[in-house]
């Protein structure tokens, strides 16, 4: 069956956060009726996390027609790392702007003018000859000519295309905490928010850099500070991380506000004890730490008739690269090309697949390699020497969330 004109078809877009709403942005702009449909009972607004821009994800913007400007991140041009005693071991010039979740969901947010229903579980999806359909919790089931599966890590989607395409613990986590620059001392304000800053304790790393504030304000005085410190852990020590204090483990990620008294007072006490003295400064005035098991996944097929994955409901790579948003801003640019051509949509959906596996595939191995030192920790001398190429702090600044064409 030959698709129909673009302005006559319809969309479904599963999952309405950053990636989700760059698909359905771009498609709207490319004359399809959109619909998002997110799991979560409210919007995704306030979350802070924050994230390396790349050139890449500045034409998916323009594309999106989100004006790109300096309010968009926070612009450094220097990498530093910080040895133990605070000094500065090694200095690089490395320009780079640096922004937030929040802030992107705010632009790409303001950008889509379609429907985005929230509180919208949906339990399956559907591909037939002439449609594809989604059933949500509450039992109603909904039609389209297509369905985009941007659901995250945890895709339910995914889930139920491919069972067999499990997360695979890297056997490290990441902390992540922000703090408001006004918290900061002015000693440690000077040394290490204007720039990309590392410290590289034995067996650990940690890194941090500013980024846009409350009300995603970029304005000098409101900005915030964002680590990231990535620690390696057992299979058998996460689980215990995981749990909360009533007993009970969430076995992919615990929310912030569960986990134990115990588990960030040892956090804070090893930062003190390993960091250097601005990065121990940056920890223990966080209001609100967290941490995520770090995991790899990858997939063989990104296409399923007229159903498609996309971002991080397909691959997962470690966030050395800092390339999770800028390859779901790439998913979706690429699947607006395909769906460009003329053919059957499930024809379309294919070409997509074809090229976004190999890129998916290539970012995937590109931040185990980033992560091996990480990883290595819980492995053999051997494992961890050969590691050691990927630790210095000339290595680490050179190649950490760095712009590379996939």
């Amino acid at each position: 069956m030959t698709a129909a004109h673009p302005s006559q078809r319809k969309a479904i877009v599963i999952g309405g956060s950053v990636g989700g709403l760059f698909s359905a942005t771009l498609l709207s702009r490319n004359g399809w009726e959109v619909e998002i449909f997110e799991r979560t009972p409210a919007m995704l607004t306030g979350r802070g996390a924050g994230i390396v821009t790349h050139p890449e994800l500045f034409e998916a913007l323009a594309a999106a027609g989100v004006e790109v400007n300096d309010s968009i991140g926070v612009s450094i041009h220097t990498r530093i790392t910080l040895a133990r005693n605070g000094s500065a071991v090694s200095e690089r010039e490395l320009p780079q702007t640096l922004t937030a979740w929040g802030k992107l969901y705010e632009v790409l947010g303001n950008a889509f003018a379609g429907p985005y229903r929230t509180g919208a579980h949906v339990t399956a999806v559907a591909s037939y000859a002439d449609h594809a359909e989604v059933t949500l919790a509450d039992g109603t089931t909904h039609r389209a000519d297509m369905v985009i599966a941007a659901d995250g890590f945890r895709s339910g989607v995914r889930e139920q295309l491919l069972p067999d395409a499990p997360l695979e613990y890297a056997g490290y986590i990441a902390w992540r905490g922000l703090v408001d620059e006004t918290q900061l001392s002015p000693e440690t304000h000077a040394a290490i928010f204007g720039k990309f800053a590392f410290c590289l304790p034995p067996r650990e790393q940690i890194l941090g850099y500013p980024v846009a504030g409350d009300r995603n304000s970029t304005a000098p005085g409101e900005r915030r500070f964002n680590f990231v410190w990535y620690r390696a852990t057992r299979e058998d020590e996460l689980a215990n991380l995981l749990t909360d204090a009533s007993g009970k483990c969430w076995s992919t990620g615990i929310p912030p506000g569960l986990i134990r008294p115990d588990v960030i007072a040892d956090m804070e006490s090893a930062a003190a004890d390993l960091l250097a003295p601005q990065f121990a400064e940056v920890v223990a005035r966080t209001t609100q730490p967290l941490f995520q098991p770090i995991y790899d996944l990858t997939v063989a097929r990104m296409s399923f008739g007229r159903i498609a994955l996309l971002g991080d409901a397909a691959f997962v790579a470690r966030p050395h690269c800092g390339m999770g948003v800028t390859k779901a801003a790439g998913d979706a640019m690429a699947l607006v090309r395909a769906l460009a051509r003329s053919g059957p949509i499930e024809a379309c959906l294919e070409a997509y697949s074809a090229e976004r596996v190999q890129v998916g595939q290539a970012i995937v191995e590109h931040a185990r390699h980033l992560g091996a030192y990480m990883q290595a920790q819980l492995k053999s001398d051997e494992d961890r020497a050969m590691a050691e190429r990927y630790r210095t702090p000339e290595a680490v600044m050179r190649d950490t969330a760095v712009s590379r064409r996939f």
